[in-house]
């Protein structure tokens, strides 16, 4: 087994990186916890998008423990305790998606959302943009679906508050739109597909 090996094996699964309003680490707790008891923690989201500027959309797998059936942006998590969180987020675009590729860090959102019955998202995360390199090939424990999407008809979307949309990508797009249009542009012009 390499170091980098027994390090991945090291490292909790299934804590988060509990912070301040600064985003400064402060403890660490398990994710449920976090979720149940509404602890501020450090998370992360990417947002895919093509050639065309359409965004890569994500719908949750019915197993995941909180918003499943809802359609997301490309990839969100948590990283681990010790995890840089560009590293966290590329980890995780490879698990969920089957995508590698460079991620530019664009904003930090403070935001909660109800996310269940007694659970809440209180998450500062660090925004991502990337250009889409390849097809997703998704893991069907964490997604069930995915769809290219334009930004005009994603704002419409999310206006629309139809109960489809993950609370925290309807937030986003409330608190982040000319970031995001911003980001979109940079981003596509990385795309290859």
């Amino acid at each position: 087994m390499t170091a980098e090996q027994q390090t991945a094996v090291e490292l909790p699964k299934d804590l988060v990186i509990l912070v301040n309003e600064n985003d400064d680490q402060i403890g660490t707790c398990d994710k449920a916890t976090a979720h149940t008891h509404s602890r501020l923690h450090r998370a992360f989201s990417i947002f895919l998008v093509d050639r065309r500027g359409r965004i890569l959309l994500q719908r949750r797998s019915i197993k995941k423990y909180h918003s499943g059936g809802l359609w997301a942006n490309s990839c969100c998590g948590h990283p681990r305790p010790r995890e840089v969180t560009l590293a966290a987020a590329t980890r995780r675009l490879r698990e969920e998606l089957g995508l590698a590729g460079a991620l530019q860090h664009r904003f930090v959102s403070r935001y909660r959302a109800q996310v269940g019955p007694d659970m809440e998202e209180n998450e500062i995360a660090h925004v991502y943009f990337g250009g889409l390199t390849d097809r997703a090939q998704p893991d069907p424990n964490e997604i069930m679906d995915t769809q290219l999407v334009d930004y005009g008809d994603l704002i419409d979307w999310a206006r629309s508050d139809d109960g489809s949309l993950a609370p925290w990508l309807t937030l986003y797009i409330g608190m982040h739109r000319n970031q995001i249009a911003s980001a979109i542009l940079q981003a596509a012009s990385y795309a290859k597909v």
